[in-house]
């Protein structure tokens, strides 16, 4: 029997048109025609982006109490991909190994939505592949994380574990930035090694077909939900077999 699937995360923006030429144009996905949605993505096994115009006439201010967070494109090749976004004039960090976690940069889109980029392999390890500088970002792109904040926990490892069968694949710990990071998804595959802290799971983490749902569990202060409509408001749809449809905000 067929999986569910991560399928889509839907965002109220202020100009989906708009964000639509960017991630084709900049980050190289490609508008998706088999939904009635304003939709972008990368196709195959992750999930595709979905804008819907706010009618909220203020500017939309990210804020570290939202419950959405962000989204992640995993590449094979980081370095190639921030060469390529530079030459275009996008601010982008430089590339830098986090902690035992992944070697990253951080962009926003034109909206302030903020958009990390993961490498396959740690900084200093050899790269899954090297990156196509005739390819947007160096290629073998995918929407391969989306990331929610949580106050509550045991409420989220009730809904994506217990409720809805998802996989509880990883534990990343970062206490002195007072949080930590818990990685589910709808697979038959396990890790790599069973402890779920093991930092040998990362990299297979990254290079993932498919998106992963991550939850930065903070463990001060308490996460508030856009309202419907509002700039920032965020749903992650799951697509069930058989048609049925979950959104989890």
């Amino acid at each position: 029997m067929p999986l569910p699937k991560i399928a889509a995360l839907a965002l109220t923006v202020s100009d989906p048109e708009g964000l639509v030429a960017f991630y084709c144009d900049i980050l190289g996905m490609r508008c998706m025609e088999d939904t009635s949605a304003l939709a972008v993505g990368y196709g195959g096994e992750n999930a595709r982006l979905e804008f819907a115009a706010s009618t909220d006439s203020a500017p939309y201010r990210t804020d570290r109490n939202d419950r959405y967070w962000k989204i992640a494109i995993t590449l094979p090749d980081l370095d190639c991909a921030y060469r390529q976004l530079r030459a275009r004039g996008i601010e982008v960090t430089a590339p830098n190994q986090f902690r035992d976690i992944a070697y990253m940069s951080h962009l926003a889109d034109p909206q302030g939505n903020t958009i990390e980029l993961i490498q396959h392999t740690f900084g200093g390890n050899p790269l899954t592949r090297k990156g196509d500088e005739a390819q947007p970002l160096g290629g073998g792109t995918r929407l391969g994380l989306i990331t929610l904040r949580t106050d509550d926990l045991d409420a989220e490892f009730r809904t994506c574990r217990d409720e809805l069968g998802m996989r509880y694949l990883s534990r990343q710990d970062v206490p002195d930035f007072d949080f930590c990071l818990y990685f589910f998804a709808f697979a038959d595959e396990a890790t790599p090694v069973p402890d779920v802290n093991a930092v040998e799971n990362r990299e297979w983490l990254w290079q993932r077909p498919y998106t992963v749902l991550e939850f930065q569990h903070r463990k001060a202060g308490r996460i508030a939900r856009r309202s419907s409509g509002q700039t920032g408001a965020a749903a992650v749809l799951i697509e069930n077999p058989g048609a049925h449809r979950t959104v989890l905000r």
